[in-house]
């Protein structure tokens, strides 16, 4: 009867462990994601400012760059 405690006790060290771990993941995982969803945020704005500021020219598909 002790060996199975003990062997209980053992296993459930070893799971307390992994969920630690795991947590800790899972919160560095959620502080990545919320810096790249601002990133990503300000890249959207960025490129929306981007486009008004050159809006009025059409690029057509079949023209040449101006460097040609």
């Amino acid at each position: 009867m002790p060996n199975d405690t003990s062997a209980l006790e053992e296993r459930l060290a070893h799971l307390e462990r992994t969920t630690d771990d795991l947590s800790s993941v899972v919160a560095r995982q959620d502080r990545d994601i919320a810096l790249l969803t601002r990133r990503l945020a300000l890249l959207i704005e960025r490129e929306a400012d981007r486009q008004a500021d050159s809006a009025g020219g059409v690029v057509m598909g079949d023209e040449r760059p101006p460097h040609y």
